[in-house]
Order: structure tokens, then sequence, then C-alpha cells
């Protein structure tokens, strides 16, 4: 099966960096090679402001149109958000499919999405994405696509919808996925329940989350060296000496200009990371771009309100590590590791377990004779800095979270 021949086309304004625009447009690159397409021509252009008809210039579109015939190129994709008319206009003027970033990205996901609720949570992305675009000739547009990027998820069916049956279908979805996230709730108290600490990894897409995982757990989870390898959330247990077991999860990478959409549609599973101790921001440090992507995860750490949480900063790769990159490591929580070989993974343990003990305060409890067998439990989801014996009982001093004093009050010295 042949790829998608793509244009692509960098537009930005001339009081923008031209060098964010560059890297932008490079990654816009890589998310075509993991939709599936190749890519057949790039173009840049920098205007005063943008064109509301065409985002960009004529004689920019001109040359776009010359190359889409000389390289018989079957679709352009802008490195910007276009609103339905300008898709139209380009549409009409270039004679080809044309896409923005966010159509792409979320194509990846509609390709990736394996599990129920991810299927969900892509088609409901899409659908709120397609509401604004349904201008005249859109649909048609699509349609004579027939297959390709931007034309996975919800299908023809659906984008041949009216706007009042795509609401009712909205609808239908996010009840599917409230009933998800409920599920997903009651998974999240049991655990809470029984004090067990729980890490989230969160990063940029492919920094090696699911990696390092796969690497603190002893799991097997699904990793590859591509963009967004991981949609659904995978939730692991880990024994951390001196704490006992904890649980961390993997959740979807971030990448820069991440459809609104496709947040609001992934709420359920960022639930995981809101609802977390500590968060662990895992660094790529072989990445060309790697200030561009710490800036990018901590603009939607604060976007989500993770601020005040703990984070442990994991710059991984470390055997892959750009030399200069080793400069930029300036995080005061910080830990260099390789995921890949296990370079510093004793090391980012015990930075977890001093983040899980600088949450807690010691006290002192006893158990009398006939409850001493709640004292193993005890020691199971906590440290014991200081244990006595005698006919009587047990006596001990516990470091202790705000949580569990409360849920072990009855047993206070």
């Amino acid at each position: 099966m042949s790829k998608d021949k793509a244009i692509l086309v960098g537009v930005g304004l001339k009081s923008e960096s031209f060098k964010d625009l560059k890297e932008s447009l490079f990654e816009l690159e890589e998310l075509i090679h993991t939709a599936g397409g190749e890519v057949a021509g790039v173009f840049t252009q920098q205007v005063e402001k943008f064109s509301p008809a065409t985002l960009m210039g004529s004689g920019k579109i001109e040359q776009i149109k010359q190359a889409v015939e000389d390289t018989d190129a079957d679709l352009v994709v802008i490195d910007h958000g276009l609103t339905g008319v300008q898709s139209r206009n380009l549409e009409k003027i270039l004679d080809v499919a044309v896409l923005d970033r966010s159509q792409v990205i979320l194509d990846i996901f509609a390709q990736r999405a394996q599990s129920y609720e991810g299927q969900l949570q892509v088609t409901l992305a899409q659908m709120l994405d397609q509401l604004p675009r349904m201008v005249g000739g859109w649909m048609g547009s699509l349609s004579r696509l027939a297959g390709g990027i931007g034309t996975r998820g919800p299908g023809e069916s659906a984008l041949e919808m009216d706007r009042r049956r795509i609401h009712k279908r909205i609808d239908v979805i996010k009840k599917k996925l409230e009933v998800v996230r409920k599920n997903r709730a009651q998974h999240r108290q049991k655990r809470q329940k029984k004090s067990i600490p729980s890490f989230a990894l969160i990063g940029y897409t492919n920094a090696g989350k699911s990696t390092l995982l796969n690497r603190l757990t002893h799991s097997d989870v699904y990793e590859k060296d591509e963009l967004f390898a991981t949609l659904d959330p995978t939730t692991r247990q880990l024994y951390l000496k001196g704490i006992g077991d904890a649980v961390i999860t993997d959740t979807v990478g971030f990448i820069r200009n991440l459809p609104t959409k496709l947040i609001e549609a992934f709420k359920a599973t960022l639930e995981e990371s809101t609802e977390a101790d500590i968060l662990l921001h895992v660094i790529d440090l072989s990445s060309e771009t790697l200030e561009a992507q710490v800036k990018t995860v901590e603009d939607l750490i604060s976007e989500f309100g993770w601020e005040e949480k703990p984070i442990v900063y994991v710059y991984n790769k470390l055997d892959a590590s750009l030399m200069d990159n080793k400069f930029k490591v300036n995080h005061p929580k910080k830990v260099l590791v390789s995921a890949k070989t296990g370079a510093g993974i004793d090391q980012l343990k015990k930075m977890m377990t001093d983040e899980i003990l600088a949450m807690t305060t010691e006290v002192e409890l006893f158990f009398n004779s006939q409850m001493e067998h709640k004292f193993y439990d005890l020691s199971r989801v906590c440290k014991i800095s200081k244990k006595e014996s005698s006919p009587s009982g047990t006596f001990c001093v516990a470091q202790l979270t705000q949580k569990q004093i409360s849920e072990w009050s009855g047993y206070k010295a």
C-alpha cells in the first residue's frame, strides 16, 4: 500500500521566533511519518498577520500549488490551526485535502487507540474538533480522500452527520466515558484505602516513560521509539525499600500545541496523574529540543493545576544523551538515568522513597496482644523507625502520611 505524500507548511508571525517555527515543523515531519505518510516538500512563511481567508499569502499558496502538482502530493498539512473557512478555501485552490497539525495528531491517536476507553476518547476528540470546521464543502472535500491520513476514527458516516446529530453522539460518548471514569475512580479509591503511595509518569511523547515503567516494575508494557506509543494509562506495582508497595502509572505523552479537544476528551485518563501523590517528569536527554519540550510539559502542568504536587525530574536516555544537554539539567529534584541500560535506577528509587517520606510524620502507635496482627499490615504500607515488643503488645514509631494518620488513629499510643 502506497504512503500518503504530504507537503508540509509552517506558518507563523514575523513577531514570533523563526527557530520555534522550524522546530515545530520538524516535529510535524515526525508526526507525518508516525501517521504512515511521507514528506514530499516543506515550506515556511512568516507573515505580519494571518489571513482570515487562507492563513498565508497568495504567493506562497501558488508555490505550494506548484509543488503539489510536481510531486503528485496527496495532501497539504499546515503546522497551525485552521478554521473551516480557511480549510475550504485552501482545498479549493490547491485541489487536494488540507489538514492542520491537530488533525494529524488526532489521526495518530485514532490509529493507536486499542482499548474501549481509548477509542471513545479519540472519537470524542475528533467530533469536537470537527464541529467548528463544518462549513460548506468541508465534508465533501474530506470524502474525496477515500482513506489515508486524517480520515480514520469516526469515519465518513460521522462526517456526514449534521450538527444536531453530532451533538447527540457527543453526549452519548461523554456518558459512556463518565462510566469509565467512575470505574477508574473506584480502582483508585481501593488503592487509596490501602494507603499505597502513587506515582505518575508524565513527559513529552517518546521521552521513554514506558521503558522506565518496565525497568522500575519488571513489566513488559508495550514500548517503542515512536510518538504516542502509549495512549491508555497503565498502572503497575513496585516495591520501594523503606516504604513497601507503591503504584506507578504511565500516561499519554504530551506534545507542543496539543489539541485542546484532545485534552478535554482525555480528562478521565489525566485524572490518574491528578490523583497521584508524586509526579515523575521524564525528560529526553538525547533530544535536540530538550528545553522546548520541558517548557511544553511545564506549561501543561500549570494548566492542569499540578504545580503544587511534588515533582521529580527524571532525565532519561543517559546512554544516548547529547553532551550539551547534560549542562541543561537544572531542576533541584533531579536524577539522570537510562531506562534502557538501568543506569541511575537505584538512585531514582531512593529519590522516590525520600519524596514519600518527606510527606510523612512520625507517629507513635500501640497494638495490644489481640491486635498485633495489624502491625504486620502497617509494616507493609509504611516505614517503621522503631519497634518494641512486650507481653501486653507492640509499640512502634511509624512514618505516616496525613491520610494514614487518620486511618491508624485508633492505635495511637
